[in-house]
């Protein structure tokens, strides 16, 4: 697998699992308002769209080490999403959200500049780790899926 291959897989899994999280927000946010709703809509939208990209792409993940190419799209979008949510974190317009669904899990009455940098990063941490256990499942059952078809001489 080249790297411009890894380049065009990463970019249609992110894409597709933003447009599946955006969808699936819409359909768990109303049942249960809380962060837990919102995670869940992440895992199975990258999950799923993961699944698909791994299936789409197996055939240039099985032409050399399955582990290395799928490291090398793990990688890069997990560097992608841990730009994508310390931007997001960095919003004017995401911090009061950030802020007030902080300050309903703690008492965040006392906390300095230097306690929300830390959360900041403990979190997009967080999200990193678990988008890259689950698009490393996702690729791999992906890729699975559809095996390469021997030539018969």
């Amino acid at each position: 697998m080249k790297f411009s291959d890894a380049v065009i897989a990463t970019v249609s899994l992110v894409l597709v699992g933003l447009i599946l999280d955006a969808f699936l927000l819409v359909a768990f946010v109303p049942l249960n308002s809380n962060s837990m709703s919102e995670m869940l809509a992440f895992i199975i939208a990258f999950l799923v769209a993961s699944l698909v990209v791994g299936y789409v792409f197996a055939l240039k993940i099985h032409e050399e080490s399955r582990i290395k190419a799928i490291g090398v799209i793990v990688v890069l979008s997990t560097f992608t999403f841990m730009l994508f949510y310390g931007v997001w974190i960095a919003n004017p317009f995401a911090s009061p959200w950030f802020r007030d669904s902080l300050n309903d899990m703690f008492n965040t009455s006392g906390w300095t500049n230097y306690d929300w940098d830390a959360y900041s990063a403990l979190t997009v941490s967080v999200i990193a780790i678990i988008a890259s256990v689950i698009i490393f499942i996702g690729l791999y059952a992906g890729s699975m899926l559809r095996r390469p078809v021997k030539s018969q001489k």
